[in-house]
């Protein structure tokens, strides 16, 4: 199960309230966005000391050095102290910037990751990795920094749009085909709405914890989370640049489609197992066109992910349904075939 500084609660203001009255700290500020200050921070701000509130605004565009020195500006005017304290409320970009922001200011300030969407409770909020997009290149630049405290409440699901629920439940796909065959048979029997969330975030948050805990600054094992991610991230990077936005978990389903293809070829991964995640992703999020100039621009993209090492293109593969393998060696031409065969089978 997850460490002493991750918590589920039902009460997040008392829970923080607990946290917050013997921790000592100098200043306490709550970083939001403009959704979770309106849906979110009512059911943590009770339980607070007296703070300082940042809103910014919502969104991937966001996640950007300009926007770190906007953040970095009012702490600044705020006059924090090395002993003062962010709490990040927000889903994967805020936790992400956030993180960041409180990592680097003063060569680091304590912070508090309270996630309000299915893809920072299940993913982004475990683990450390914090970090901001650069030059349309996903999470380019970053840093491995733990919270103090992580504070999981399913309760804020209930704030979010349908197509939120649909991003964060990629990423519960991705820990079921890594890591349990057995909960993938579960989940690809189910539509998004009869998921049981709060049994998939604690199976979600307890793996990642796990595999985290055991390789903090993905030397190994950790490796095997990015899953879905080479190809996937390429896929968000090229969307970045363009006037039409796709959420991280529909890119990573791409991918996850994508480099299955890419197993199966490999004969890692049964035919049957490949139809099985294509058919259940198709279920659940449908097809993203790309036309063949996308796929080209896509595939150029690949050979920037973080996981490369040289001119090598490296990549997370399956291993039957259940377990991966991680550094395995794929070439442009690859992510080429692979996304046209996602374009030609989905």
């Amino acid at each position: 199960m997850p460490g002493d500084n991750i918590r589920f609660t039902q009460d997040p203001s008392s829970e923080l309230s607990q946290f917050l009255s013997g921790a000592g700290y100098s200043r306490v500020v709550v970083l939001a966005d403009e959704h979770t200050n309106r849906f979110c921070y009512p059911r943590i701000a009770p339980g607070l000391p007296p703070h300082d509130l940042i809103v910014i605004p919502p969104g991937e565009e966001q996640k950007t050095i300009n926007t770190c020195v906007t953040i970095w500006d009012r702490m600044t005017a705020l006059q924090l102290d090395r002993h003062a304290v962010a709490i990040v409320l927000g889903g994967g970009v805020l936790g992400d910037m956030g993180g960041f922001c409180a990592a680097t200011y003063k060569r680091g300030i304590d912070f508090i990751l309270v996630p309000t969407t299915l893809l920072s409770l299940v993913d982004a909020s475990i683990g450390g990795k914090l970090g901001i997009d650069f030059n349309d290149f996903k999470n380019h630049i970053g840093v491995f920094q733990k919270p103090v405290f992580t504070l999981l409440y399913s309760g804020f699901l209930s704030t979010l749009p349908e197509s939120e629920l649909r991003s964060g439940y990629a990423e519960v796909i991705k820990h079921t085909l890594i890591s349990d065959g057995s909960m993938w048979d579960v989940i690809s029997q189910r539509s998004l709405k009869e998921q049981d969330w709060e049994e998939l975030i604690r199976h979600s948050v307890a793996f990642k914890a796990r595999v985290t805990e055991e390789d903090p600054r993905e030397k190994g094992l950790r490796k095997v989370l990015n899953a879905g991610h080479t190809i996937g991230h390429a896929l968000e990077s090229h969307f970045l640049s363009e006037s039409k936005r796709i959420l991280h978990g529909e890119a990573i389903a791409v991918g996850l489609v994508a480099e299955g293809w890419l197993a199966w070829k490999r004969s890692m991964l049964t035919e049957e197992e490949l139809r099985s995640i294509m058919n259940h992703i198709r279920r659940v999020f449908g097809k993203i066109e790309l036309n063949r100039d996308q796929i080209e621009r896509i595939s150029t993209l690949a050979r920037q992910d973080k996981k490369n090492k040289g001119n090598r293109i490296l990549c997370v593969l399956l291993k039957g349904i259940g377990s991966a393998v991680w550094d395995v060696e794929i070439s442009v031409d690859d992510v080429k075939d692979a996304l046209s065969f996602y374009e030609a089978q989905m």
